[in-house]
């Protein structure tokens, strides 16, 4: 089960960059949220120039993961 329901639904690195930000959210306010809310603003930075489609599901796919597991933590 992914964090939110829509986590099937994203298909580019903009849906993904939303929807890691509205998992943010989800988290408690403070420390924890401020520094899950910088790491995707840097990764995305890091991967914007990534133009292979196959390694940008690749990363949708792990992020997508990462943020299921640091919900459930």
């Amino acid at each position: 089960m992914s964090p939110l329901p829509q986590a099937e639904l994203v298909r580019s690195s903009l849906q993904l960059y939303r929807y890691l930000l509205r998992c943010c959210r989800r988290l408690p306010p403070g420390p924890v949220q401020q520094h899950y809310r910088h790491a995707i603003r840097q990764s995305f930075k890091v991967h914007a120039d990534e133009d292979d489609p196959e390694r940008i599901q690749q990363i949708i796919k792990r992020a997508i993961e990462d943020a299921d597991w640091v919900m459930n933590k």
